[in-house]
């Protein structure tokens, strides 16, 4: 008998591997995963924002996690990914514009992930479009770190190429799932 269903988020500063990872993961579990919003939406209207941009974002992502959660639970899959949560959208917020609007803190705080997986900046940066600061990686990982601890979220660090963060994340998800479970799951 499976479990109940289980939210695992991928989060971390820019070019990490969360999309990649997400999409690995989904397929090794035979499951759904919630894109990053803020690249469709950013694709669309262009790299500028404005804080309004960012709540806008800020709900398509949360319909793209109802979407993903909704699927799996009618497939009868014991687990989910985002790519990417709100707390991405809170640090952009207070980075870019000094604040982050009250109803997204207040979501933060209720919304629950069995699992996050906080990506290192141990990868390379890779350039693009979209992405603005390849040289305060490591004070974002910081940021989302405290804000995890402070959260007193279920996370761990994911580390290293990414086969060895790939492996790190199976092995934390077939953790989290337990024995029973991931055992039903094929590879």
């Amino acid at each position: 008998m499976l479990k109940t269903m289980r939210r695992v988020a991928i989060t971390g500063p820019e070019s990490t591997g969360k999309t990649t990872l997400s999409r690995q993961l989904a397929a090794h579990y035979h499951t759904t995963w919630a894109p990053e919003y803020a690249r469709a939406y950013l694709e669309d209207k262009g790299p500028s924002y404005t804080l309004p941009d960012l709540e806008e974002i800020a709900c398509g992502q949360l319909r793209e996690e109802e979407l993903a959660a909704a699927e799996a639970q009618a497939q009868g899959q014991p687990v989910f990914f985002c790519d990417t949560d709100l707390l991405v959208i809170k640090v952009w917020a207070e980075h870019a514009f000094g604040q982050c609007p009250d109803w997204i803190l207040q979501r933060i705080s209720q919304q629950h992930y069995d699992l996050v997986l906080l990506l290192n900046v141990d990868l390379p940066w890779e350039p693009d479009p979209l992405r603005e600061h390849p040289h305060l990686r490591q004070h974002f990982f910081q940021v989302y770190q405290q804000a995890l601890l402070d959260q007193h979220a279920n996370f761990a660090v994911v580390s290293g190429a990414l086969e060895q963060r790939y492996e790190q994340a199976r092995s934390l998800v077939d953790e989290l799932l337990g024995s029973q479970t991931s055992m039903q799951l094929p590879n």
